[in-house]
């Protein structure tokens, strides 16, 4: 029995009851009486395409959805998605590739919202020592090299402390963008055994997790920054975010360095 889809103005209230706001608020930040807001909700009104888009703009409607909303409701998509290394973004993707190469020796990389990796800089080969060759296949998902058990597996120090916050960083994701295949990944987290490994030490004191690895170079801390790009009106550009890991501490920034500074006499 094929299931029936959502009819724009049942999908416009599923969006307004996850963001916690209420026909009033939104009819008032839209500009709309609430008995039309209430009208299009229940379906006995049919929204112009000008409303729609700034009722979904109010939302936070992400822009893949609002494309679906649009069809749905009988209008052409407005917003694009193409793929990272399409050349129309190529004025994007130099200005990412140029952040990827400033953060060498320290690793740096571009993941979809689905954790997926789209680039990286390449640094830093330690960190995958020990992962499974089966994680490192196409697409790379961080989340599955950070939390699975053949990934940084008992390496990863605090790994019970990164198991919650990525739990709960998707979890988010899930009341922001309802997404299937982030409800799939969130499942296959849960199920990985949650062992805390016998030789967890406690890191520095400070307002950021930071991730501690084992490697054969030592001991590794790093702190995470991400990055996304503003007013975005490309889904691909919307979905990618840009991650880079910095020393936690002097000892990590001086290992790093060092071993880098090794390769480069060795092969020069």
């Amino acid at each position: 029995m094929t299931e029936l889809q959502p009819t724009v103005g049942q999908q416009l209230r599923t969006w307004r009851e996850r963001r916690g706001i209420s026909q009033l608020d939104l009819a008032l930040a839209a500009e709309v009486s609430t008995r039309h807001l209430s009208f299009v909700e229940t379906g006995r009104a049919r929204p112009g395409r000008e409303l729609l888009l700034r009722l979904m703009d109010e939302l936070q409607v992400p822009l893949r959805e609002r494309n679906l909303a649009l069809g749905v409701a009988g209008f052409a998509p407005v917003f694009q998605r193409r793929d990272y290394r399409d050349f129309s973004f190529d004025s994007i993707r130099a200005i990412v590739d140029a952040a990827l190469e400033r953060q060498r020796p320290f690793p740096a990389y571009v993941i979809d919202r689905h954790w997926n990796v789209v680039a990286s800089n390449g640094a830093l080969p330690e960190l995958l020592e020990g992962v499974s060759d089966a994680l490192l296949l196409p697409p790379v998902n961080i989340v599955r090299i950070v939390l699975h058990p053949e990934g940084f597996g008992e390496r990863l120090l605090n790994r019970s402390v990164w198991r919650a916050r990525l739990v709960a960083q998707i979890r988010r994701q899930l009341r922001l963008f309802a997404d299937p295949a982030l409800e799939t990944l969130l499942a296959e987290v849960l199920s990985y055994p949650a062992v805390e490994p016998a030789n967890a030490v406690p890191d520095e004191d400070g307002p950021a997790i930071p991730i501690q690895i084992l490697t054969r170079l030592g001991r590794l801390s790093f702190l995470s920054a991400t990055t996304i790009f503003g007013s975005p009106a490309d889904i691909t550009l919307e979905e990618i975010a840009l991650e880079m890991l910095y020393p936690a501490n002097a000892s990590t920034s001086e290992v790093v360095r060092d071993a880098r500074r090794g390769v480069f006499e060795s092969t020069a």
